[in-house]
């Protein structure tokens, strides 16, 4: 272990006999009566080991006993991390100069005595997926990738399949961000890498039941010719190749999403998070923990028993939306931020500790201040988290 001030105070004499580390008061502890052991504290970068400190201090006379009790009153004042050797080893220069600010201000928001080392080792094992609304998703998805998430996907969801979707789908192994929205075939010819027999991608998966049904009906007649050709090939010839399945920590929803979503998502039990922006107003929540918390159901339950015509409204809002959304650029980014914030919250402290769990933050212009509603699971929602203790 490595001692060191948090890197996001900064020391400031008060006087000749005292050491302020920090500026606002609401971080700040201040150290009387160190005098000539002042030295002490210009040795905490981080650089040494414990021992090296005292016996650094030793070598310009300060006693043992003395540096000691700088180091205790500097961890006990939440202004001393220790942060683990092994954590500055593992990461590359470049990345910790460029997630420095996030280790920062983890440590200081939270008191971590580690620097934000546990944190930042939370945040690179994490996974998220976010679909939908691509302003605000992939906002969220460049806050993520920078404050060190190790896997942020984004991608729109095919409405023919989501059951697929709710499972993880299928993510690359590498990279930090991915757009899953834009195709990687972009600007090729339309039959480029494709199967001269089937029309597909080469080497893609085949298509699920609900999509063939939903191509059939489209392509009627010659539908049925591609369905005959299909079945007098082999079973062995049709066999896909799905690549790796990653299951994600978190899935972010950004915008509203069709009913048939939320049954898979519940089934696979993959805790999400309901992002919305429309009418002047951002809505962030609930993050659902599928059988623990309040779903996206229970509040159309709520709604419903509040508003007796609420389904018949829910039913038109499904089917069509304004054109253009009031949702500007401020508002996305806002909705983007406070999404990103529950996000982190939930990778490192577990998703019952944000607080959009069982409930919803909302930020209704020109009002500046995000309130939260709480949203209690419904007795009648059959996601059965009211049952839950």
């Amino acid at each position: 272990m490595r001692p060191a001030l948090k890197s996001g105070l900064l020391p400031v004499w008060r006087d000749r006999e005292t050491l302020q580390i920090g500026i606002d008061p609401r971080r700040a502890i201040a150290l009387s009566g160190i005098g000539q052991a002042a030295f002490v504290v210009g040795l905490l970068d981080g650089s040494r080991d414990r021992d090296q400190v005292i016996a650094a201090a030793a070598g310009r006379g300060i006693p043992a006993q003395t540096t000691e009790r700088i180091l205790t009153l500097l961890a006990a004042g939440g202004a001393l991390d220790d942060f683990p050797a092994g954590t500055f080893r593992e990461l590359p220069l470049a990345l910790r100069a460029k997630l420095a600010p996030e280790l920062a201000t983890t440590s200081l928001a939270y008191r971590d005595g580690d620097g934000g080392a546990r944190a930042l080792a939370r945040r690179r094992a994490a996974v998220v997926r976010i679909e939908g609304d691509r302003r605000i998703g992939r906002a969220a998805a460049r806050l993520l990738n920078a404050a060190g998430v190790g896997q942020v996907h984004f991608v729109r969801p095919p409405a023919d399949d989501p059951a697929r979707l709710a499972s993880g789908g299928e993510f690359p192994r590498s990279g930090q961000f991915t757009d899953a929205g834009r195709s990687p075939d972009a600007g090729r010819s339309p039959d480029a890498g494709r199967s001269p027999d089937t029309g597909r991608p080469s080497g893609a998966a085949k298509p699920s039941g609900a999509a063939r049904l939903i191509a059939a009906r489209g392509d009627r007649g010659s539908g049925k010719r591609r369905g005959a050709a299909r079945q007098s090939r082999s079973a062995e010839a049709l066999r896909p190749r799905i690549a790796p399945v990653i299951r994600p920590d978190l899935i972010i929803l950004a915008g509203r999403q069709p009913i048939e979503r939320l049954a898979p998502l519940a089934r696979a039990r993959v805790p999400h998070l309901a992002v919305m922006a429309g009418e002047a107003i951002g809505i962030v929540g609930p993050l659902v923990v599928p059988g623990q918390t309040a779903c996206l159901l229970c509040l159309d339950y709520v709604r419903a028993g509040n508003d007796p015509a609420w389904p018949l409204i829910l039913a038109q809002i499904g089917r069509k939306r304004p054109e253009p959304p009031a949702c500007d650029a401020v508002l996305a980014t806002a909705v983007a931020a406070q999404a990103a914030a529950q996000a982190l919250t939930a990778i490192e402290k577990g998703p019952m500790a944000t607080a959009a769990a069982n409930g919803t933050l909302e930020l209704v212009l020109p009002d500046w201040r995000w309130r939260r509603r709480t949203w209690p699971p419904h007795p009648a929602c059959p996601c059965g988290s009211h049952t839950t203790r």
